[in-house]
């Protein structure tokens, strides 16, 4: 697992990685910016110009307390974007950084049939709302469970961006039942390798990396499996 993960990290340079990641930066932020805009015009949409508390008096900064607020809100808000948006980029992207790959590490493979557009795009939607659901119940767990949040974060995302990245990558050489067969024989590989990558979501800004780097990792364990 971490040796998958050294040799994503080291190709990072690489100028097919750059255009994946740069791409997935501007979407990030992208989703970000409206996910903000949104939580803002929510708060001024739901709370008064002015109110009145006794002994205070007439109160006229609550919009502003609440824009500050919203501040910690947007960054903690980053964090499980980021969870649905790597997921949803592993279609879309990952032909591009999985060649990028096999061409330094795996020379010689018979050239894989181009995903189109459509299938990307369906594959990706499916996977964006799979996660967002999946992560928009774990609130409730997260709430009753605050200090074993981050382990149950870590563990549910690790299954699903694992299981994501793993069968996006093998079906690209293997079909859907190859696929299928090899994430079945290979789930802990998976799951804890998946685990690996839903850490580096806690941290803004690294997390931007996360889709690039699971790509890249992932396509280095389907190879190594397959061999097996």
């Amino acid at each position: 697992m971490i040796r998958d993960v050294t040799l994503a990290v080291g190709q990072l340079p690489d100028r097919r990685f750059q255009r994946v990641l740069w791409r997935g930066v501007a979407l990030a932020l992208l989703l970000l910016a409206a996910a903000s805009a949104g939580l803002l015009w929510f708060l001024a949409w739901a709370l008064p110009d002015t109110f009145t508390l006794p002994f205070v008096g007439e109160v006229t900064w609550l919009d502003n307390l609440a824009g500050w607020a919203a501040v910690p809100v947007v960054l903690v808000l980053s964090v499980f974007l980021m969870v649905p948006v790597a997921s949803a980029m592993t279609s879309i992207f990952l032909d591009e950084v999985a060649e990028a790959v096999e061409d330094r590490h795996y020379p010689g493979l018979p050239r894989v049939r181009p995903q189109g557009w459509g299938e990307a795009l369906r594959e990706s939607v499916g996977a964006f709302a799979v996660v967002l659901v999946a992560n928009a119940l774990a609130l409730v767990a997260y709430l009753l469970l605050a200090p074993l949040a981050p382990v149950i974060f870590v563990v549910l995302n690790g299954f699903l961006l694992g299981r994501e990245y793993f069968r996006v990558a093998a079906l690209r050489r293997e079909g859907r039942a190859g696929a299928d067969a090899l994430l079945r024989a290979h789930r802990g590989k998976v799951w804890l390798l998946g685990g690996l990558m839903a850490i580096p979501l806690f941290v803004p800004i690294l997390n931007l990396i996360v889709p690039t780097l699971g790509a890249a990792a992932f396509t280095h364990l389907y190879h190594r499996v397959r061999r097996r």
